[in-house]
């Protein structure tokens, strides 16, 4: 797949997918309304959130175009795995920023109802992610994403490992 070709679906995808998830959803359920006076903390935390999320969602996106040369949709799935980015710390970057996002609003609006929706969300992924996608990623790419699979967690994304050579 080109570049171009690969940029355009994904940007495509961003909006059919996450766009819904995180953003059309969300509104159909708040109409964007604060609710609960939530501490100012509590609502600057929604705030880091949503824009850490926004941020990882788009780079996570970028990557898949740039380096993968393909889509986050199953069909129109990248050439390459990708293991660069945000993937080399957790292998599921994308689902991680949609909660986020769905989080960041919920503490922000002072709208449990986001909140609860996030949990489902969140229960939806993992569903997707165990029956559907490590398998289809296993059969796609093999022993590359088997070794993938082995170093770099699923959820919980890992730290960088320092550098211990000789005389630190």
């Amino acid at each position: 797949m080109r570049k171009l070709t690969a940029v355009a679906g994904s940007a495509g995808f961003l909006v059919v997918a996450p766009g819904v998830v995180a953003g059309l959803v969300p509104w159909w359920l708040t109409r964007w309304r604060a609710g609960a006076d939530y501490p100012v903390p509590v609502r600057v935390t929604g705030a880091v959130l949503t824009g850490a999320g926004a941020a990882a969602l788009l780079g996570s996106f970028a990557q898949f175009a740039v380096e993968g040369r393909g889509t986050p949709a199953p069909p129109a799935p990248t050439e390459h795995l990708v293991v660069h980015g945000l993937y080399r710390y957790v292998r599921n970057p994308m689902y991680l920023a949609v909660l986020a996002l769905i989080t960041g609003q919920g503490l922000v609006l002072g709208r449990p109802v986001l909140l609860g929706y996030g949990v489902g969300v969140a229960a939806a992924f993992t569903g997707f992610v165990y029956g559907y996608e490590q398998p289809a990623l296993a059969r796609r790419y093999g022993p590359q994403y088997e070794a993938y699979r082995q170093t770099v967690p699923p959820w919980w994304p890992r730290l960088p490992r320092r550098h211990t050579g000789p005389g630190r």
